[in-house]
């Protein structure tokens, strides 16, 4: 199979400075690509920036041969995200790939977490994707190329105690993929997200890992996919995949056969409750390619 390489292209990866966000910048630009590594430079309590990790990637890059520049401005407000892609342009010249990994997390249970908590973490993830995604969006499109990565996480596609702010944005960002994906098609600009299982610097804070679990699950073994992503030989756009610890597995949102009543018919609750198993039966499960086509499936042969 032809070697996978980025010559001549440009990639941003946010949240660049450490875990995984600082192995897809290190290996992008091991494969021939200019990169932007991006990093607020934030400890985890957030009370205190730092220049100093993306400086040391971009360091770590130009001593392997590779071409880098450093970012310290967030992804959580639009004049500052505008700023990450500026940069960017006025460093290499364009933009082809934008890997959205910056990140935080604010975990507590519902009724502890405060409104704030659950804002911020909205405003990083889901918010920062859109803003980076959506400044580099008219290079994308004029050049009509463009690959972006989305970071979701199992925490949204299954949910899991004390995230439902982190659970919440990282859904959100499968529906911003769904519809932007379509968007992006036409122009040769293709979406795609990971759900990834690595240990890193804000997985070991939380305890989220054990830490004999850490040494199966370095960033390093989620890379290959995200450059995958990234690379001019990809040609999905909308996947889900789940990646860790040598894992990868494509993750979809399916809809069962379902039961049809004649919509002539007086429902009741008791008939939903009588069909509620037949209703709840996945056999037979099947995704589908937009709302379009689920609204058709749903309203049934005879409008077609």
């Amino acid at each position: 199979m032809q070697t996978i390489r980025f010559d001549n292209k440009v990639a941003i990866v946010t949240g660049a400075g450490t875990g995984l966000g600082r192995s897809y910048a290190k290996f992008l630009a091991s494969r021939g690509a200019k990169v932007l590594v991006n990093d607020l430079g934030s400890a985890y309590n957030d009370q205190e920036s730092s220049s100093g990790p993306a400086s040391r990637v971009v360091e770590d890059i130009r001593a392997a041969g590779g071409e880098a520049e450093a970012n310290f401005d967030s992804v959580a407000e639009w004049n500052s995200a505008q700023n990450i892609v500026r940069d960017c342009l006025d460093a290499f010249g364009t933009v082809d790939i934008v890997v959205n990994n910056a990140g935080i997390l604010r975990d507590k249970s519902f009724l502890k977490m405060t409104v704030d908590d659950f804002i911020l973490v909205h405003a990083v993830h889901l918010m920062g994707s859109y803003y980076v995604t959506r400044a580099a969006f008219p290079t994308l499109k004029d050049q009509a190329f463009g690959r972006v990565v989305l970071t979701t996480s199992t925490s949204g596609l299954f949910g899991v105690f004390g995230q439902t702010n982190y659970s919440a944005a990282k859904l959100g960002l499968v529906g911003f993929m769904n519809a932007l994906k379509q968007e992006g098609e036409r122009h040769n600009i293709l979406i795609n997200a990971v759900a990834p299982l690595a240990f890193t610097r804000m997985s070991e804070l939380t305890g989220f890992f054990q830490q004999e679990a850490g040494g199966f699950l370095p960033p390093e073994l989620v890379t290959p996919l995200v450059a995958y992503f990234c690379s001019e030989q990809c040609r999905r756009n909308g996947d889900i995949v789940a990646a860790g610890g040598g894992y990868f597995s494509k993750v979809e949102i399916v809809e069962g056969q379902g039961v049809r009543f004649d919509p002539a018919t007086a429902l009741s609750p008791e008939m939903i409750a009588e069909s509620y198993e037949r209703i709840c039966d996945m056999s037979g499960a099947r995704s589908f390619a937009s709302a379009n086509n689920h609204i058709q499936a749903a309203l049934g042969p005879q409008f077609k």
